[in-house]
């Protein structure tokens, strides 16, 4: 059954309450990982015919960057809490905590219906397959619980209150992921950025750098023409809080692969001259103390695509 359709069949009683003849669903039963997504949950009815008065939606781990809409004449609410680990937003900067629920109070009619719409990033490293967002619907009589999840190889028809799922589809593969650069032992494999919205200034570089020699060399800068200003960057935790520094030389040793991604080692293209496109592949270079210039190739993926998705963060530069 599409996710996109309404289940028309009567569920037993759940608690309280016969529940009528549609489940709450997402209206966009599926989208990719590591892209933007907007959540519009469709409440179709209320609880043995009587008004919805609040809706309850939990945030699933990996949904990041939660920012609810508005209703009119409905309170909203946030509360957030950590995350189970750091994700990478905006230009590599992570963020460990963030909405976890959102709260919806006000009067929903039973023989009424209506949506309720948040925004939010999906984690590239969200795993193909269903993701579940519970929710609970209360009512002036009882309330629903759209919690229930299926088992391996369980009919979700067979559920009485199903929590909405949205299915996470695989990213597609780079055409770019598997080329590799080289200038003298060094070689560069998988070099990435993400396109841009509108009007910034700010993008990052990620790859692998391999050092095929019997001695170390130094990362000591670079070039994107597109830019004003070329950096190498590192992120680490200091305490509790993620700093970001400029590294000048980066070591290379005989033998060792660095790879430099968000939340770790990446580039800077700062002062950016024009956006990144989604599908366009930009040109520019990296510096080595032995190897010299290598000619390097960037491949753009969508804004919250690639490895990493976008959107707002921050980072502290000591």
């Amino acid at each position: 059954m599409s996710f996109f359709a309404r289940v028309s069949y009567a569920l037993p009683a759940i608690a309280f309450a016969t529940v009528a003849s549609a489940h709450v669903t997402l209206e966009s039963g599926e989208a990719k990982a590591g892209s933007y997504y907007k959540a519009v949950l469709k409440i179709p009815h209320g609880c043995e015919s009587s008004a919805t008065i609040k809706v309850r939606a939990a945030i699933p781990e990996g949904v990041i960057g939660v920012k609810p809409m508005p209703k009119a004449g409905w309170q909203l609410e946030t509360t957030r809490g950590s995350y189970a680990k750091s994700y990478p937003i905006a230009h590599g900067a992570p963020v460990s905590e963030g909405v976890k629920e959102i709260v919806w109070t006000g009067k929903l009619l039973d023989e009424n219906y209506d949506e309720f719409v948040f925004s939010a990033q999906l984690a590239s490293e969200l795993k193909p397959g269903p993701l579940y967002f519970p929710v609970t619907q209360v009512c002036e009589k009882g309330e629903i619980a759209w919690k229930e999840i299926p088992a391996a190889g369980q009919d979700s028809h067979a559920l009485k209150a199903p929590a909405p799922p949205l299915v996470i589809l695989a990213q597609a593969a780079s055409a770019d992921a598997g080329k590799t650069f080289k200038a003298g032992t060094i070689s560069v494999e998988a070099a990435w950025s993400r396109a841009t919205p509108g009007g910034a200034q700010v993008a990052g570089g990620y790859m692998k750098i391999t050092n095929n020699g019997k001695d170390a060399d130094r990362l000591t800068g670079g070039n994107f023409p597109i830019a004003s200003k070329f950096e190498v960057h590192e992120m680490k935790m200091d305490g509790a809080t993620m700093t970001m520094r400029p590294v000048t030389s980066l070591e290379i040793k005989p033998g060792e692969t660095v790879e430099f991604k968000p939340g770790g080692y990446h580039v800077m293209f700062m002062g950016l001259k024009q956006g990144l496109k989604e599908g366009d592949t930009v040109k520019g270079t990296l510096t080595f103390e032995k190897a010299g210039k290598l000619d390097v190739e960037y491949r753009v993926g969508p804004i919250g695509g690639g490895s990493a998705p976008g959107g707002a963060g921050g980072h502290k530069h000591h």
